[in-house]
């Protein structure tokens, strides 16, 4: 197996101090690893980082990229049966960390930024890491199910 890229300054390759400052573990995916974002005005909200050091899809061959976005999708039914948003939003960001991420953002009807973009780190609704282990392992158990 070939080994993964990874960078030392980088917060989802390290998966430590850096990444905690923003986002809280729920585990490994088959291409990634998955953190519900601290930033919850949208209850739900997660990110699900690539296994590799890249900064954008071109970069992963199409089976790769086909395997990430297989990911992204179970993560997102497991988002689904946990929080019942009405919709789910998706956002691949990163002009400043160039590490390839998928935002998958609940919304909710008469929400907080219902019918517009999500804010992408509002800092308005921050919880404590029970909480954040709560909405992690009701994660787990929907993806174990999946």
């Amino acid at each position: 197996m070939e080994e993964m890229m990874r960078d030392p300054n980088c917060a989802y390759c390290m998966q430590g101090d850096l990444v905690a400052k923003f986002a809280y573990p729920v585990g490994p995916m088959d291409t990634g690893f998955l953190y519900v974002f601290k930033e919850q005005s949208k209850r739900g909200r997660v990110v699900l980082a690539h296994n590799k050091h890249v900064g954008e899809l071109i970069e992963l061959t199409d089976e790769e990229r086909n395997a990430f976005f297989a990911d992204v999708a179970k993560v997102a039914r497991a988002v689904h049966a946990v929080f019942h948003p009405d919709k789910v939003n998706y956002g691949a960001y990163g002009d400043t960390g160039h590490h390839l991420h998928f935002h998958i953002v609940p919304k909710y009807k008469g929400g907080e930024e219902w019918g517009g973009t999500f804010e992408m780190n509002s800092g308005r609704t921050i919880l404590t890491d029970a909480e954040y282990e709560e909405m992690a392992e009701a994660l787990r158990k929907a993806l174990a199910e999946l």
